[in-house]
């Protein structure tokens, strides 16, 4: 279970299926364990509120697209994640890679939070045609906003251009398009709207 589980803290804020964590457990030690003793851990793990894996969004697109259904694994807090890898602050500074799945996951649980307090539910995007967003909220009412998460202020362009294509690609296939396209970033000192209708939003502003 040891094992298990710091194989979920590695593949943080990823689709991972149970069978590539069944072959990273292989790798970490000599024995081999079975996908239904997998499966059985997992729900164990989290009916003891130890993980809390984000849903896979549906839009009710109108065309050949069709959505991926795989849950993007969590753990409850991203914490729980870093005493499995031994993760200091030093050794995050060394591996941006890691630390940016971590800054995710940390967004997205403070997301899920503050969308449930009014209703809504958190969700993440990703279908067959590698078309991926990090966070999607969706309204009571049915409307969604979609969010991409980046560490540092030099990827928030390329994540607004992914952002503005999906809303176009969503629209010319008479689908529903997201209302709302956001930027959450780690290392901005403000919010803004850029030109294209995208919001930057600094991970401390997060509010309810």
């Amino acid at each position: 279970m040891k094992l298990l589980l710091r194989s979920l803290a590695r593949n943080e804020s990823t689709t991972v299926t149970n069978k590539s964590i069944k072959n990273d457990v292989k790798e970490m030690d000599a024995e081999d364990i079975d996908i239904e003793t997998i499966t059985t851990y997992i729900d164990i793990f989290t009916r003891l509120f130890i993980l809390d894996n984000q849903p896979p969004f549906a839009t009710k697109i109108r065309s050949s697209v069709r959505v991926k259904q795989a849950e993007k694994r969590h753990f409850s807090d991203p914490s729980l994640a870093c005493a499995l890898l031994r993760a200091t602050p030093e050794k995050l500074i060394g591996d941006l890679e890691t630390l940016e799945f971590l800054f995710e996951a940390l967004c997205e649980r403070d997301l899920k939070i503050y969308a449930e307090s009014f209703g809504a539910n958190l969700f993440h995007y990703q279908d067959y045609q590698n078309r991926e967003v990090d966070a999607v909220i969706e309204l009571p009412d049915g409307n969604w906003c979609a969010f991409e998460i980046k560490l540092g202020a030099n990827q928030i362009d390329s994540a607004a251009e992914n952002l503005k294509r999906l809303q176009q690609d969503i629209q010319k296939e008479n689908g529903k398009a997201p209302d709302v396209l956001c930027v959450i970033c780690g290392l901005s000192n403000a919010a803004y709207r850029r030109e294209d209708g995208v919001f930057v939003v600094p991970i401390t502003s997060l509010k309810n």
